[in-house]
């Protein structure tokens, strides 16, 4: 019997337990993406709600959001939209705040890489607190974007992302779920 995909995706998973600290389980989805057929399905079944549509721009947050957004914009014929951590873009930028678990910290994008109306997808691996999704939404926001959707392989529900992002009136997608942190 084929597994599921829920069953399938996480045995592609790696959780690495007290990482970054005590008391956290570390989701790795390295271990996804270099098994060719866990990334062909999980970026396949990203993709699937938004085929045919116009989809203009998939946007993805550093690290991991960039490569499946890559492959979610190749998959879509759309263009791709790096949204980076402060200080590595090297022309004219929009930048918003962000709440992390932990502190604060700013994400930034090229003002130009967005036009007013544009149809955008939001990718990114993981949503746990939301935080980092909220900050990007509000960044594609604040350039006018018309967001579709929220994208991630992987929620963790009890730990309130999602809500966030659809209190903002974003449609959110996941693939899986893991209970607790």
């Amino acid at each position: 019997m084929k597994p599921s995909l829920e069953d399938f995706l996480l045995s592609a998973i790696r959780t690495i337990p007290d990482y970054p600290k005590p008391g956290i389980l570390f989701r790795d989805i390295t271990t996804l993406l270099g098994n060719a057929r866990a990334f062909r399905r999980a970026v396949d079944e990203l993709v699937h709600p938004y085929a045919g549509l116009k989809i203009d721009k998939v946007a993805g947050v550093e690290a991991r959001g960039f490569i499946l957004g890559g492959a979610m914009a190749h998959q879509l014929s759309s263009g791709f939209v790096p949204i980076r951590k402060k200080g590595k873009l090297p022309h004219d930028i929009v930048r918003v705040a962000y709440s992390l678990e932990y502190g604060v910290d700013e994400m930034e994008m090229h003002r130009d890489a967005i036009r007013a109306g544009e149809r955008v997808i939001l990718v990114d691996d993981l949503i746990a607190t939301g935080g980092t999704a909220e900050g990007a939404v509000k960044l594609l926001q604040q350039m006018g974007a018309n967001i579709i959707a929220a994208c991630f392989v992987i929620d963790l529900p009890d730990l309130g992302g999602r809500s966030k992002l659809e209190a903002l009136g974003v449609e959110v997608n996941t693939l899986i779920s893991f209970p607790g942190h």
